[in-house]
C-alpha cells in the first residue's frame, strides 16, 4: 500500500512507542480529535500519544488508504491492551505541506 512519507513516519513511530517522533509528523498548530477530545499542537500531542502508549501499548497494522486531495482515511487495525482489542479504526487526515494538520481518529 502506497502511503504518503507523513503517514507512514507516524505508523513507524507509533510502532516503536516514540511519542517525540510521532508528534514529529504534526504541523505546529495541528489538532487531533480522539475519543471525544481535542488535542491542540505538537506539546499536547505528544503528551497524548505517549500517555496513550504508556496505557495500552497500541499496535497499528495498516489495512487500507484513501486519498482525496489533502484529506485522507487509513483504516487500521489496533490492539493494544484495551477492553475489546483489536478493533478497527479509521484515522482521517487532513495533510498540509507534507506535514498532518488534523486528525480525527473514528470507529
Amino acid at each position: 500500500m502506497k502511503l504518503p512519507k507523513v503517514v507512514s513516519d507516524l505508523i513507524t513511530a507509533q510502532a516503536n512507542f516514540d511519542s517525540t517522533a510521532y508528534a514529529a509528523c504534526f504541523s505546529e498548530t495541528a489538532v487531533v480529535f480522539d475519543e471525544g477530545k481535542t488535542y491542540q499542537g505538537r506539546q499536547e500531542i505528544e503528551y497524548w500519544i505517549r500517555n496513550a502508549n504508556e496505557q495500552f501499548r497500541t499496535v497499528m497494522t495498516p489495512l487500507s488508504f484513501e486519498e482525496k486531495g489533502t484529506l485522507s482515511i487509513l483504516k487500521a487495525a489496533i490492539s493494544g491492551t484495551f477492553d475489546g482489542s483489536p478493533i478497527q479504526l479509521n484515522y482521517h487526515f487532513e495533510l498540509v505541506e507534507g506535514r498532518i494538520q488534523s486528525l480525527k481518529i473514528t470507529g
